[in-house]
């Protein structure tokens, strides 16, 4: 990853008549990273997104985004960024490949469709027309459609909605290789904890109009000091304890029970646990 930045945020403030939605959000994404936003509904996460990408007038603040200001930025500036909404548009008539190959003539050096479309697994449907795609299969192609001008930035809002299993841990692979090989620059909102922690080089949190915590999932749950938990069977009976400390507390409990101890399972303090913490940290604050 690049030490580039790609995005700068310098006390972002945005007021809808008398109410303050952000109040001072400051952040930086560098070239190749990618940037994970999480926050309660009424965080501010779409304002602060839809400001990034040009479609919202901020109220105060400075924001840069690929050398320019997006309040400002002209064609060749919207040519760099791809952005993947949370609803699909409608281009029903379009057959999937078509449709891919006519928005790709747009811009200097796109994916070609063939690639993009297997990458985003619509290889088999694509000569269907998009109105014939299930929900699923019309996200993919959202997806499709905010990659297809091979953007040096990507926002991602929700972007493995409706997909399965299988189609989820492909796009997390496409997404990790775009930001690994192509240097793509990767803003992600997300309320799957999981795809975050997976993902995500950095995470920020923004709660209340205001980042309340920036760095890795790790650093996040540091920072917190959040609990372990310990679950084991002694004597046929089931046992689940919450420690800071599992290490040590393992410890202590084969030295007091030995081999008596079975079906012993330690769960790491997750990101959901850090992220619930901070947020309620936050909320109390306020």
């Amino acid at each position: 990853m690049s030490r580039e930045v790609v995005i700068e945020v310098d006390d972002l403030r945005m007021r809808y008549g008398t109410t303050e939605v952000l109040r001072g959000v400051t952040f930086r994404a560098h070239r190749g990273e990618v940037l994970a936003m999480l926050g309660p509904n009424g965080a501010g996460k779409t304002t602060t997104i839809e400001i990034l990408e040009g479609f919202r007038t901020r109220s105060g603040g400075r924001v840069d985004v690929l050398g320019a200001d997006p309040a400002r930025g002209g064609e060749a500036w919207r040519a760099r960024v791809g952005i993947v909404l949370q609803s699909w548009r409608d281009h029903g008539k379009w057959r999937v490949g078509e449709l891919l190959a006519h928005l790709g003539s747009y811009y200097p050096r796109p994916w070609d469709p063939a690639e993009l479309i297997t990458a985003v697994g619509l290889a088999e449907h694509a000569g269907r027309k998009v109105r014939t795609l299930s929900g699923g299969q019309r996200r993919r192609l959202d997806v499709a459609i905010g990659m297809v001008g091979r953007p040096e930035l990507l926002f991602l809002d929700e972007p493995t909605t409706g997909f399965d299993p299988e189609a989820r841990r492909e796009f997390h692979e496409l997404v990790l290789g775009l930001s690994r090989t192509e240097g793509t620059t990767i803003m992600l909102t997300t309320h799957d904890l999981a795809e975050a922690e997976k993902l995500a080089d950095r995470i920020v949190i923004l709660d209340g109009g205001r980042i309340v915590a920036d760095g890795t999932a790790s650093e996040l749950a540091e920072r917190i000091a959040g609990e372990d938990e310990v679950a084991w069977t002694l004597g046929g009976r089931r046992h689940v304890r919450s420690t800071r400390d599992a290490t040590r507390f393992v410890r202590a409990l084969f030295e007091e029970h030995g081999d008596a101890v079975e079906a012993l399972a330690v769960r790491p303090s997750s990101l959901e646990d850090t992220y619930l913490s901070l947020v309620r940290r936050a909320e109390e604050t306020v």
